[in-house]
């Protein structure tokens, strides 16, 4: 594995063809596979050779960890409380109606 340009300087950034967000993607990681897979010519690959720091030790790579889905909430098997709540959320609304029409018709009368 190697590691290429990890602390290149503004300048080299600038001056590379690929623009400087191809090289920052690859900062601090191996980028082997990255600058093979992009088929360079051999006068870059030849460059490489001013660019490059040195080996990394794959026993200093972290392993990936394993994805662990976040914790749900328990399932609640007594839903009296959430019916109890989505009938008062519809009847208490039609109590209000129903009592702002009975003061209507009791006042209209007399």
């Amino acid at each position: 594995m190697e590691k290429v340009g990890g602390d290149a300087q503004a300048g080299e950034r600038d001056d590379h063809p690929g623009g400087d967000e191809v090289l920052l993607s690859a900062t601090g990681k191996d980028a082997t596979n990255d600058f093979e897979d992009m088929g360079h010519s051999s006068s870059a690959k030849g460059m490489m050779e001013e660019y490059y720091v040195g080996d990394i030790d794959p026993s200093t790579i972290p392993e990936k960890q394993k994805y662990m889905p976040p914790k749900q909430a328990s399932y609640n098997p007594d839903n009296s409380t959430e019916f109890i709540i989505k009938i008062l959320q519809f009847l208490v609304p039609l109590a209000i109606l129903g009592l702002a029409l009975a003061v209507r018709l009791y006042t209209r009368s007399e």
